[in-house]
């Protein structure tokens, strides 16, 4: 296996601007939330890119599938917070429709590159 260059993944590109709009979501939170699940989104946004990005320094596909399967069971776990936080009525009907697109979207693709790793 070759190893790659993390920078150069759609997967991983896209896993940091989701980063960023989580942020932007979790800042709006209410301060209760603080160290609940204002925290737990944000790691498990984080954890997304960065298995990918540690993934690929592994040697073997079968090592980098195991980082790659980390980050899609992070970006199930957000989406679960997601759904507590719409539910909390923390968010606009809008901001959840836009981001249970954007991090399915994500999902696809990750597990369609586990797929590729697997053939």
């Amino acid at each position: 296996m070759a190893r790659h260059n993390f920078r150069n993944l759609k997967i991983w590109k896209d896993g940091v601007v989701f980063v960023s709009l989580n942020y932007q979501l979790t800042k709006t939170f209410p301060k209760t939330e603080l160290y609940n699940l204002t925290s737990q989104m944000n790691r498990s946004a984080i954890s997304i890119p960065s298995n990918i990005a540690e993934g690929t320094a592994k040697s073997t596909d079968k090592h980098f599938k195991t980082y790659l399967e980390t980050s899609l069971g992070s970006a199930y776990e957000w989406e679960t917070q997601l759904e507590i936080a719409n539910i909390q009525g923390y968010i606009t009907e809008t901001d959840y429709k836009e981001l249970i697109d954007r991090i399915q979207q994500i999902q696809r693709m990750i597990g369609a590159f586990i797929d590729r790793l697997d053939s």
